[in-house]
């Protein structure tokens, strides 16, 4: 007699997809009636075996080729589900309000100014001077009380040769809600040549006709360069409020954390944005701190944190500097939505030196992390589950 007669019905293949398969392959091949003979040489299938298979047979080479699709696919979205919790984790080890300069290198320098290479034309019109850039610098987007914005052009050719330059016209208008007919009337801009045909003009609207003005301002320089001609445009946000006054900072080590305590004179009470850049004993940067707060009348305080875990991975060397301190009180469903406080350039207050292993090194928790942190890891359990055979 031959041993195991029904391996020539089903085929080598179906014994091979039997074996594989999650939950099976750990089980000891035994035959009955023949105790502890768990590994016997397999006789050779017939060469019609497969053809011979029976349609929908778990064991015909369409069966293990889907099972093995079914198991690359299970595979591939665990590997994803991994990368992303594991992600998530990283991303969330520090809170919102304390984070790494390095993720938001556009506010490393918040205060520089917008600097732009333009063609000279007219709006609208696709032909421009050819072989002629202007360049413009802005220092400022939002302004507030009695803030001055400074703006400058210049002209260059393809090479950065500087080229002669004239200022045609300079004036100041405010771009007006479209609903209403017409705008306040134009003001001429004073402006001043900084040398090689370049032109600089500084405006406050709190000393004009715009002192009362909420919204955006124009500010339109008409320039000609050898007989060519163009228009170039600066807009501001203007908010003749001033909300708040800044008061004196300190700083305290409190729950593991360095904390910045800026104090604020409130005389619009609301929600205060504020932020600043924290850098090292040498001036490197490392830290973007903020405070997203409502703030009442009066004395207040707002919280810059440096999170204990980011100055434990960060080791930077003692005094910390704040640097570059902004802030404004948020006016939502209006525009303007902001009103500015003035801002503080340069390096506002140093920190005591304080030893970093006096600082915490435990990862940033929340309802809203530990829920997403939970889900995630269920998807992966779920997958892993899956391709074990077990139930999820």
């Amino acid at each position: 007699m031959k041993p195991w007669p029904w391996l020539a019905g089903a085929g080598l293949a179906g014994f091979i997809a039997w074996w594989a398969w999650p939950g099976l392959a750990s089980a000891p091949a035994t035959v009955a009636g023949a105790p502890g003979r768990a590994h016997l040489a397999l006789p050779a299938p017939a060469a019609s075996a497969a053809a011979s298979r029976p349609q929908g047979s778990p064991f015909t080479e369409a069966a293990l080729r889907e099972r093995l699709a079914q198991r690359t696919q299970l595979l591939s979205r665990l590997e994803r589900a991994r990368t992303t919790l594991a992600t998530y984790r990283e991303q969330t080890r520090y809170p919102h309000e304390s984070r790494p300069i390095a993720e938001h290198p556009d506010q490393v320098h918040p205060f520089a100014p917008i600097r732009e290479s333009l063609p000279l034309r007219f709006p609208g019109s696709k032909a421009a001077a050819p072989g002629v850039r202007i360049l413009t610098s802005q220092d400022r987007v939002f302004m507030s009380g009695d803030e001055t914005v400074s703006v400058g052009v210049a002209a260059q050719d393809d090479t950065g040769r500087p080229l002669p330059l004239t200022v045609v016209r300079a004036v100041a208008f405010d771009l007006p809600n479209p609903r209403h007919a017409a705008g306040r009337p134009q003001l001429a801009l004073d402006f001043t040549s900084a040398g090689d045909g370049a032109y600089t003009a500084r405006f406050q609207p709190s000393a004009t006709a715009f002192a009362d003005f909420s919204g955006t301002l124009r500010l339109q320089f008409t320039l000609s360069q050898d007989g060519h001609q163009g228009v170039v445009n600066f807009d501001v946000v203007y908010e003749p409020l001033v909300p708040a006054e800044w008061g004196g900072i300190r700083d305290r080590v409190a729950e593991g954390s360095l904390d910045f305590l800026v104090g604020l004179d409130v005389r619009k009470a609301g929600r205060y944005v504020v932020t600043a850049r924290v850098d090292d004993a040498a001036g490197r940067p490392f830290a973007l701190v903020s405070f997203n707060e409502p703030l009442g009348g009066g004395a207040q305080v707002a919280r810059l944190r440096v999170f204990g875990k980011l100055l434990r991975d960060a080791a930077p060397a003692m005094p910390l500097q704040l640097r570059d301190l902004q802030g404004f009180l948020l006016m939502e469903d209006r525009f303007p939505d902001r009103a500015m406080l003035p801002r503080r350039e340069g390096v506002v207050h140093r920190s005591g030196s304080y030893a970093l292993k006096g600082f915490s090194d435990a990862e940033w928790t929340s309802e809203e992390r530990d829920r997403y942190l939970a889900e995630l890891g269920r998807d992966v359990s779920q997958l892993e589950a899956q391709l074990d055979g077990r139930r999820p």
